[in-house]
């Protein structure tokens, strides 16, 4: 692939393996059909004692990305080592202001899908009728559209309105999740993802039965995506990743 080079002699061997990590999740991503040409971001911190984050090159589809083509950044959005791809600055406005203002931030997953951004465009939201969004009781937030995120100014008033809750959405835009892991995050946002595909495919056929709440608490409460004894998502992710080292294993590069 010619948009590929080695790896830095001075990556560390834990930055190494995020990077795979993060670049075998660009490419399920892609298998799963949640790209939008070049746009979205999935990021993430790097360990130690500098606020690093590695995104994706802009300009790159998802199935392009690499462990070593990712770009290493600062919480400005500045590349910290020399790359041949840009930044795209609007993407990491929103997930800048949450690596700064969450402290278990440590991975940010954003996504324009189709059923996503049906339901942020409802004024009704998440509808609670569903095998899926009831494992979300009380893990979904909502933030009202500003415009493209391009304004710093944005980033306190989206911390407001996330608070605590790891499953976002962003009226009229789309879907966020962020949690301390890439597993973790993906399954947050695969279970919000899932359950607006669900909604969206219910409510055409006219009103749905609601998910009463005490039945929606049991149903986060037992939720496999969350429960530590079955990986918290990390068995979901490393199924995802075999799938795809048999389609294209040239992410690890």
């Amino acid at each position: 692939m010619a948009n590929v080079a080695p790896l830095r002699a001075d990556v560390s061997a834990e930055e190494r393996a995020l990077r795979i990590q993060l670049a075998a999740a660009y490419r399920i991503f892609a298998m799963l059909g949640w790209t939008e040409l070049i746009y979205n971001h999935i990021t993430l911190r790097v360990p130690g004692p500098e606020r690093h984050f590695l995104i994706n090159p802009f300009g790159l589809h998802y199935s392009e990305v690499t462990a070593s083509n990712l770009v290493k950044i600062d919480l400005a959005g500045r590349p910290v080592v020399p790359s041949r791809w840009p930044v795209n600055p609007a993407g990491f406005t929103i997930h800048s202001a949450i690596h700064a203002g969450i402290e278990g931030a440590h991975c940010v997953m954003h996504t324009h899908t189709t059923a996503g951004m049906g339901v942020a465009c409802s004024r009704a939201g998440l509808s609670m009728s569903n095998f899926y969004s009831a494992q979300l009781h009380g893990k979904v937030a909502y933030h009202d559209f500003e415009g493209i995120t391009l304004h710093a100014d944005e980033g306190p008033r989206l911390l407001k309105s996330i608070g605590d809750k790891p499953a976002v959405i962003l009226r009229n835009h789309g879907l966020l999740a962020w949690g301390d892991s890439i597993p973790r995050t993906f399954a947050i946002l695969w279970l919000l993802n899932r359950a607006c595909e669900i909604q969206l495919a219910s409510t055409s056929m006219g009103p749905v039965i609601e998910i009463a709440e005490d039945i929606q608490k049991k149903c986060t409460a037992d939720s496999l995506q969350f429960d530590p004894r079955f990986g918290a998502g990390q068995d979901v992710f490393d199924a995802l990743t075999r799938m795809i080292d048999k389609i294209d294993p040239s992410y690890r590069e």
